[in-house]
């Protein structure tokens, strides 16, 4: 397939999928997070055919943010299409929050059957369906049926969209956190030291593999004068 093709069928697709229910919970900060997705889809060419698939979509924990991870997608098996409407995202990764931490894609269908129906019929009871099972990650779609798995992909944009400012605020928070507690581990060393000549080398090892030397080279050498310890 020439890829002029290829960017037909992506953007085909991209505009012809439509997030009916979205899940009632944003994707995980610290943890993957599975998806369970209902894709509805007309048949080409076929009077009230309707494919409907169902099966889970995991999305990988978001990564902290780093200039080597913008723009990097792993799409794993949802095919040419998919990838090249990722390679469209990664050139465009200023316009797209959803860009700043990367995300990897991971398909598992389940189940998929062909129902002869009207789409808003279909629908109807696909969405009763999931309704009965009060599953806060489920997601129901119409899409294409080719390349339906750019749809999912469609997907996974809107709802780590729609999860970014939460994410990233959880990851601002537990960043401040971690620094907080190396913050409160170095006084606590610099005390045992002022107590314990025999703890400074420690102490001076901490502040080195933390990289954090140059911060604390006078107070430590203002220790280390009060102990009178010879290194």
């Amino acid at each position: 397939m020439d890829n002029n093709k290829r960017q037909f069928d992506f953007w085909y697709a991209v505009n012809n999928t439509e997030l009916i229910t979205a899940p009632s919970s944003r994707l995980e900060t610290f943890g993957d997070t599975v998806v369970n997705y209902y894709l509805v889809c007309e048949l080409m060419d076929s009077v009230d055919q309707v494919r409907v698939r169902e099966g889970h979509l995991k999305a990988l924990k978001p990564a902290i943010i780093t200039p080597q991870s913008l723009g990097q997608m792993d799409v794993g098996d949802l095919g040419e299409e998919a990838q090249q409407y990722a390679e469209w995202l990664a050139e465009h990764a200023n316009e797209l929050r959803i860009l700043q931490y990367g995300f990897t894609l991971q398909k598992q269908e389940l189940k998929e059957y062909v129902v002869t129906d009207h789409i808003d019929n279909v629908l109807d009871r696909v969405k009763s369906e999931v309704a009965a099972k009060d599953d806060p990650l489920s997601a129901i779609l119409t899409g294409v049926d080719t390349p339906w798995e750019v749809c999912l992909m469609k997907l996974m944009v809107e709802l780590v969209q729609n999860s970014a400012r939460g994410n990233i605020q959880d990851l601002k928070q537990q960043s401040l956190s971690m620094k907080q507690t190396l913050a409160d581990n170095i006084n606590q060393a610099f005390l045992d030291a002022s107590r314990d000549s025999g703890r400074i080398n420690g102490l001076a090892d901490m502040l080195k593999q933390n990289g954090l030397w140059e911060k604390y080279e006078d107070r430590f050498f203002a220790l280390v004068k009060a102990s009178g310890h010879q290194g």
